[in-house]
């Protein structure tokens, strides 16, 4: 099969709350001192759901696509020397601040221009936003169906049988090809790189793609331009404020509890 996954560099979670900042102003996080960005946890996940299917097909190409800054070649790589074939990032000033989904709108022109695929492959959701609308939207975009947070992935014939996580089981459902389907972390842990894996990873060429590259103008792209304005970013201040409610006598501290919340007009 040929298969897209689309991977993301973010912020390192680990990251300490006391180094994170946010440039209110700008609506912007601040890159912590020292603490290098990392492939976001849940899309490993894809690449690896990505090398068993051809494994057990028999053969076929995996070809990875990031969106970011220079520095997500990294996670590229990463994809690279798991056993992904080719890797694509897309990378230009006028994505800076761009929201999911224009996001979706440029990986899905990006995946036109890579050209037949018969499966797509990403994280269930990236874990610095939360989000996880990507897959649908690039899914809208292209005219496939898309499947979501899958814990396992087989390839039936023309389709694809996903068994989905769910809050209270799973559910199995089968979609034709081409298709697109999220991975969760239940799918298991990723294979990890080899020495000589990541030193043949090291020699494969990522190709770097514009957005003119891929059809998106002015219009379509930069933070002017988002489809969801972002009206604030800050991190929030936690308070709290206690007082303690006083009585003789567990009939007493209720009314006076009561008679607190009815001036707070709360009952």
């Amino acid at each position: 099969m040929n298969i897209i996954v689309c991977v993301k560099q973010i912020p390192d979670p680990e990251t300490p709350s006391s180094s994170f900042k946010v440039d209110e102003a700008a609506k912007k996080v601040i890159p912590a001192q020292g603490i290098a960005p990392v492939v976001n946890p849940f899309d490993p996940q894809a690449t690896e759901a990505a090398l068993r299917l051809n494994e057990a097909d028999g053969g076929g190409k995996v070809t990875v696509i990031s969106l970011g800054a220079e520095s997500a070649r990294d996670a590229i790589k990463h994809a690279l020397a798991m056993g992904a074939d080719e890797g694509v990032l897309l990378n230009d000033p006028s994505f800076d601040g761009i929201d999911n989904f224009q996001t979706a709108v440029a990986l899905a022109k990006a995946i036109q221009k890579v050209g037949e695929f018969d499966l797509i492959l990403m994280g269930r959701s990236a874990a610095d936003w939360d989000m996880g609308v990507v897959p649908s939207g690039v899914g809208q975009l292209l005219g496939v169906p898309v499947v979501s947070v899958a814990k396992a992935i087989e390839k039936n014939g023309g389709s694809v049988k996903v068994e989905r996580v769910l809050d209270d089981g799973f559910q199995t459902v089968e979609a034709p090809l081409p298709a697109i389907v999220s991975v969760s972390n239940e799918f298991g842990e990723p294979r990890y790189p080899q020495l000589r894996q990541i030193m043949l990873a090291a020699k494969k060429t990522v190709q770097i793609w514009s957005a003119a590259d891929i059809g998106l103008g002015a219009e379509e792209t930069g933070a002017a331009n988002r489809w969801l304005p972002l009206e604030a970013l800050y991190v929030p201040k936690v308070e709290s404020n206690v007082e303690i409610i006083e009585g003789d006598s567990p009939e007493e501290k209720a009314r006076n509890l009561a008679q607190k919340l009815r001036a707070a007009k709360l009952i």
